[in-house]
């Protein structure tokens, strides 16, 4: 059992290598976001709930940029170990096709129904003044976000494909420079420091906005200038060409990849609106824990994205066995490192809700939805793992049944019925929905047992032109 489950120091070299650095990345990332949102919330409650509805919103986009990237990106990383620069080409082509069109949707979209998708968290109890409010702020900063979208969405679009080749430290040097400059701004542009007017939520807009165009030009320009090695940035730019029969299959693969993003993030969202009916302070409260959460989350996400690299590497070099091997001991190395940061998180992250300056009861909310999270991190990594393994494959529409279709057909009933027709505790309501989990946890290791993830799919397509 100890050979199955534990690997050798060479494999934990080469995991820690690849997951180290995105792991440092999203830490500061998520430093800066938390430290963003306590300086928002020190504005106001009602100024940082405005905030964290948008910002609902604006995750749906993200995480359908990043499931456009990862389903071209299951290619990209069998490409690259197949040695096929060629295709590791394509595919970033394809990234970069399908960012465009997704910045101009979702701007579109928001730009029609915004006020109306917020007014969704403003149907709880609480004054309808600081409902109103919350809407004009969450408008205000929507707003602004969106010239910051193409140029996020590139962004991810070559940072995940240097990730897939073998470089990792160049997008985590990236972030941090765009997270300073991000703070920077946030300080001068919310409080209106060194001369600056005082912004507040359009501040703290501006400033990421800012740092996304900064990051952009790092990793684009340092991936060009450095295209003798990676060759296949060379060229890149040079044509619009993908081959009509990769470009379906990517579709084909890809297309349940980024509905599963975007229907996991709507879904999110969702549950979130569905604790929102309780008060206003409980949509503070979960913003609190959810930026908390996702400074922890970062260890076991890295995780899953070094499963992902490594096993599509193997996978597209043939060697099944070695994949399965690099599955198994990369999920219980991420199960065992989340329990000691879920213990960490529980014990540290109470004090984070002290900082915010809101009222006690949003507090004591925040405080006890961080320590659910924090008993349950587990079970979340080891989702996360079986879900990477089973996406490695590129057995796309099986993560889509695992993934979104267990949170609109399971998590999200079990919450609107408890929020709408039940008088449970929000906290009871929150703990009951968040550990259904456990359930998503056995179903996952179910399918990753029964090896149908494991799958070459770019065995036929070497030099494909």
């Amino acid at each position: 059992m100890r050979n199955k489950l534990f690997g050798s120091r060479e494999f934990y070299h080469r995991v820690l290598a690849i997951s180290v650095p995105i792991m440092v990345q999203n830490a500061i990332t998520n430093f800066v976001s938390l430290l963003d949102n306590v300086m928002i919330g020190r504005v106001g409650t009602v100024e940082m709930s405005g905030v964290a509805i948008a910002n609902q919103l604006l995750f749906v986009f993200n995480m359908l940029v990043f499931g456009a990237i990862a389903g071209a990106g299951i290619f990209g990383a069998q490409f690259f170990g197949n040695r096929d620069m060629d295709g590791v080409r394509h595919t970033l082509r394809f990234k970069l096709m399908i960012c465009l069109v997704l910045a101009a949707a979702c701007i579109g979209i928001f730009t029609a129904f915004g006020p109306q998708l917020i007014n969704l968290y403003l149907k709880g109890e609480g004054a309808v003044e600081d409902a109103e409010a919350s809407l004009h702020y969450g408008l205000q900063y929507i707003k602004v976000m969106y010239i910051g979208m193409l140029p996020y969405a590139i962004t991810q679009a070559y940072a995940g494909t240097l990730r897939e080749t073998g470089e990792t430290l160049l997008p985590m040097k990236a972030g941090i420079v765009a997270v300073l400059v991000n703070l920077t701004f946030n300080y001068i542009l919310i409080f209106g420091h060194f001369g600056a007017p005082r912004m507040g939520v359009v501040g703290a807009a501006i400033a990421t906005v800012l740092s996304r165009f900064v990051e952009l030009a790092i990793v684009v320009s340092w991936a060009h200038r450095h295209a003798v090695r990676f060759p296949y940035i060379t060229g890149l730019d040079r044509s619009l060409h993908i081959p009509g029969r990769l470009f379906r299959d990517i579709l084909r693969r890809g297309t349940p990849l980024l509905v599963n993003e975007g229907l996991w993030a709507a879904g999110m969202a969702m549950l979130n609106q569905c604790y929102s009916l309780r008060s206003l302070d409980v949509v503070a409260a979960t913003n609190i824990s959810s930026t908390i959460w996702n400074l922890f989350a970062c260890v076991y996400l890295a995780l899953g994205s070094a499963i992902s690299i490594m096993v599509g590497q193997e996978l597209g070099a043939g060697d099944f066995e070695k994949a399965k091997v690099t599955a198994r001991q990369t999920t219980a190395f991420s199960v065992a490192i989340s329990i000691g940061v879920g213990l960490l998180m529980a014990f540290v992250g109470t004090y984070f809700p002290l900082i915010y300056r809101t009222t006690d009861t949003v507090r004591h909310l925040a405080t006890n939805f961080i320590r659910i999270g924090a008993c349950l991190m587990p079970f979340t990594a080891m989702t996360n793992a079986l879900y990477f393994t089973l996406r490695a494959g590129g057995k796309t529409m099986v993560t889509f049944l695992f993934d979104s279709a267990f949170v609109w057909l399971i998590n999200i009933p079990v919450a609107y019925v408890l929020s709408r027709y039940t008088a449970m505790p929000i906290l009871l309501l929150y703990a009951c929905c968040q550990s259904l989990e456990i359930i998503k946890c056995i179903i996952g290791t179910v399918m990753v047992k029964k090896g149908i993830w494991i799958n070459n799919i770019v065995a036929d397509k070497k030099g494909e032109v």
